[in-house]
């Protein structure tokens, strides 16, 4: 099995597969490399494609300290996959956890980035929902470390968020479930207690998102209730970026509509690609709305 060791001295998995302009693929929390199965199979006939685990998602390793596990530590694991397969630079796509670990990777190494592909981002972001959304992520680890995983995936997997996907697609929704049920507990207890309820908010963010000059493409379902508003604030603040919104769709969006969202970032890296990605007219930011 390939790992690679970053700066802290944590071993992370990962898989590759064709050649030419590198993708790294960062996966959400319920997910792992697994979940990109879709894209490596679509993306790497034309790119060279990479899924890692996180840290806390074997056969990663899963530290014991809790200090391990942080918003920014996920963003650096994201460059230490870059250094240790000699990457200079790479479409940076996320869903979720990952689409935040995405996002905070073009704030921090912007130069590292042909692109960032956003998805699914926004739980927890609302300013009116910081405190039940840390409370929520702390009942949730308590959860997991009292059933374990095996135990309490089936009930995670069901969140309103993710019925879509079980009513769309039953046997992909249970094989999500079956391996939502493998990961480790501990692993999942602390990346939710250290990576997910202490991110900080989307909208404390915005100073960063008007800098940003990367090319960004933010993908949301729109039954994807928590990350509609937080889609929207990003699309505004990012003068490179696109939304998309897709149709009568939830969280899992990479699984639930693998061939939608395949072909929305396909689309999007061709035209990074061939230089042809333009930043927002200036003109389209005036208040009015008809204009003068």
């Amino acid at each position: 099995m390939p790992h690679l060791t970053t700066d802290d001295g944590v071993k992370l998995f990962y898989e590759e597969i064709g050649g030419g302009i590198p993708i790294i693929f960062v996966h959400e929390f319920a997910g792992d490399y697994l979940s990109y199965e879709f894209q490596m199979r679509y993306f790497g006939q034309r790119y060279r494609c990479i899924a890692y685990n996180a840290r806390g998602y074997p056969p990663s390793d899963v530290p014991v300290d809790g200090e391990k596990y942080s918003q920014q530590r996920a963003c650096d694991d994201i460059r230490a996959v870059l250094d240790a397969l000699k990457i200079d630079k790479a479409h940076i796509a996320g869903l979720s956890m990952g689409g935040f670990a995405a996002l905070h990777f073009g704030f921090n190494y912007p130069d590292r980035a042909r692109s960032l592909v956003v998805a699914g981002c926004g739980y927890g972001a609302a300013p009116d929902k910081r405190a039940q959304f840390a409370a929520e992520a702390e009942a949730a680890a308590a959860h997991f470390e009292k059933q374990t995983m095996a135990k309490a995936a089936e009930g995670y997997a069901l969140g309103p968020t993710r019925v879509q996907f079980q009513n769309k697609d039953a046997r992909g929704w249970r094989e999500f479930a079956d391996q939502l049920a493998e990961h480790s507990t501990e692993g999942s207890a602390r990346t939710m207690r250290g990576v997910q309820s202490r991110r900080p908010s989307l909208f404390d963010l915005v100073d960063q998102m008007k800098a940003l000059k990367v090319p960004t493409l933010i993908i949301t379902g729109d039954e994807d209730w928590p990350c509609l508003e937080p889609a929207l604030l990003m699309k505004r603040m990012i003068q490179t970026a696109a939304l998309v919104v897709m149709p009568n769709a939830g969280h899992t969006i990479n699984l639930e509509d693998p061939a939608a969202f395949n072909q929305h970032l396909s689309e999007f890296f061709h035209t990074v690609d061939v230089g042809a990605w333009r930043a927002r007219d200036p003109r389209a930011n005036v208040s009015a709305i008809l204009g003068k």
